[in-house]
């Protein structure tokens, strides 16, 4: 009988790099050293390139001919497809979750949606961003569609790349709980249709947002 290896070496680099990615340690546009890495991690290069394989594929990295590998940038035009994309993704998620949310489930959406309010009310942009993570994280599973929820997660995992958060801007994170409350009451009348709607703006209201705070950027520059 084959016996089960354990997880692979290239994996573990992979998520290494990813965490980094997403922390903007190695920021969008950055040129990987390879050689650098690979010392730092006191690995050959074999399984840094394979775990750069494995970011490419997610869209993190891009591998370029005779140049080398760079974290992604995300431009303004990329945020403008993705996010209507997302939008009909996440408000089909949540007009199936609501169909399929059982008492208990509309209970625990309802404890993560406590977490927003209290870090709302203690002006905790992290606790917020966290706990908003994971209340879409939780109307996705409850979905129930795995295809959906692997599409989905790629295109968060690509939105990460951004340099603007836009819980930063000035009255987002107000209008997000507010947005959020709206989404929390359409689960609990049980309205699948409200709440695929509510949804859909939402991440739509996300985007302009972003839009806002570049535009603010720009300007002060």
């Amino acid at each position: 009988m084959t016996r089960i290896a354990p997880i692979a070496l290239y994996q573990e680099v992979a998520e290494r790099l990813r965490q980094r990615i997403f922390a903007h340690e190695l920021t969008p546009g950055t040129w990987i050293d390879e050689q650098k890495l690979a010392e730092q991690y006191g690995i050959s290069r074999t399984p840094l390139r394979e775990a750069l394989k494995v970011l490419a594929s997610e869209g993190l990295v891009e591998l370029k001919p005779r140049r080398g590998c760079y974290v992604t940038e995300i431009s303004r035009q990329d945020l403008d497809d993705i996010f209507p994309l997302m939008a009909m993704l996440e408000g089909r998620c949540a007009a199936d979750a609501v169909r399929h949310a059982k008492p208990g489930d509309i209970k625990a959406l309802r404890a993560t949606h406590d977490r927003l309010e209290a870090a709302s009310r203690d002006g905790e942009i992290t606790a917020f961003f966290e706990a908003n993570q994971a209340f879409h994280r939780q109307i996705q599973e409850l979905a129930g569609n795995r295809w959906l929820l692997s599409v989905i997660q790629d295109l968060r995992k690509v939105l990460k790349l951004s340099r603007l958060h836009s819980l930063s801007l000035e009255g987002r994170l107000q209008q997000s709980l507010d947005e959020h409350r709206l989404i929390m009451a359409a689960f609990e009348n049980g309205n699948a249709e409200q709440a695929e709607k509510l949804m859909h703006d939402h991440l739509l209201s996300g985007r302009e947002a972003l839009a806002k705070m570049d535009a603010k950027a720009a300007k002060a520059a």
